[in-house]
């Protein structure tokens, strides 16, 4: 379902920027970002509104004081130049875990909404989901043309801004770290295309029976909380072979840092400490 997705993105682009005018004004990000799917009535804004203040409480009261312990976890790690592989991979099933209990908080209460959703409201939801869809393949079929060689050109590029956003400029040993490794990951766009129109089916089959399903809250809460149920074995494996080769890639390029690319990423490090310190206030 869109609409836990709308709310949970809000939350975790909030919570990356760090952003505490953001953070307070959440309520009108949710409503400007969902205006595309779903138009809800008064009552329904009303109840939403309730939730929200409940979420953004709940988040401030529980979720950063996490987030917190694992970014000065982070900056001790990074500052005793203890980022091998195994760490790394510690601080990603954090940040799965992190979005897991961000799902499960709010899937209960998102999925009682849903059952007021009159047909009117669903149909323009699932026309709306569907026409993102189809844009998305019309851009990636824009690439399909691209060789492998252009592909992977593409992925460094990629990897290259995400970690000079944290380390500053890399050097030319290690875009040569980049450039090995790459070949390693695969595109899993048609598997993930497969993925989200799975979820998407079973939910309306979902929607279709909320005025006389008993389970119907239930059934969309587990849809909600168990996303890899609609992953299929060769998306999973594609994932898993992923993050091995990104984990690989991440440990030998916190190895090759200079110190002047270990300045860069503690005081990245700290401004993020800070700006989740100003958002509890």
């Amino acid at each position: 379902m869109k609409l836990w997705g709308i709310v949970l993105t809000a939350l975790l682009v909030v919570t990356g920027c760090s952003s505490k005018l953001a953070y307070n004004n959440l309520d009108w990000l949710v409503y400007w970002y969902m205006d595309d799917y779903v138009e809800l009535t008064n009552r329904q804004e009303e109840v939403f509104d309730k939730h929200l203040d409940q979420w953004i409480d709940w988040h401030k009261s529980e979720e950063l004081d996490q987030y917190l312990h694992q970014l000065r976890k982070l900056r001790m790690q990074a500052a005793g130049n203890k980022l091998d592989e195994s760490t790394i991979a510690w601080h990603l099933n954090q940040a799965s875990e992190h979005i897991d209990r961000l799902r499960k908080e709010l899937a209960p209460q998102l999925s009682a909404m849903a059952a007021t959703l009159s047909d009117e409201q669903v149909i323009y939801l699932f026309a709306a989901i569907e026409k993102e869809n189809r844009e998305r393949e019309e851009e990636h079929q824009e690439k399909v043309e691209e060789s492998r060689e252009e592909w992977e050109e593409s992925a460094v590029a990629d990897i290259q801004e995400e970690f000079e956003e944290r380390v500053g400029e890399l050097n030319s040993e290690q875009m040569q770290i980049i450039r090995a490794r790459v070949p390693y990951f695969a595109s899993t766009f048609d598997n993930w295309m497969t993925y989200r129109r799975k979820m998407q089916k079973e939910a309306r089959k979902l929607f279709a029976t909320r005025h006389t399903n008993r389970d119907f809250v239930a059934e969309l809460t587990h849809l909600i909380t168990h996303p890899d149920d609609y992953r299929s074995e060769a998306y999973l494996k594609q994932r898993k072979n992923n993050r091995e080769a990104y984990l690989a890639m991440s440990a030998e390029l916190a190895t090759s840092m200079t110190p002047a690319q270990k300045k860069h990423l503690l005081n990245y490090l700290d401004e993020l400490i800070d700006d989740v310190e100003d958002l509890k206030d």
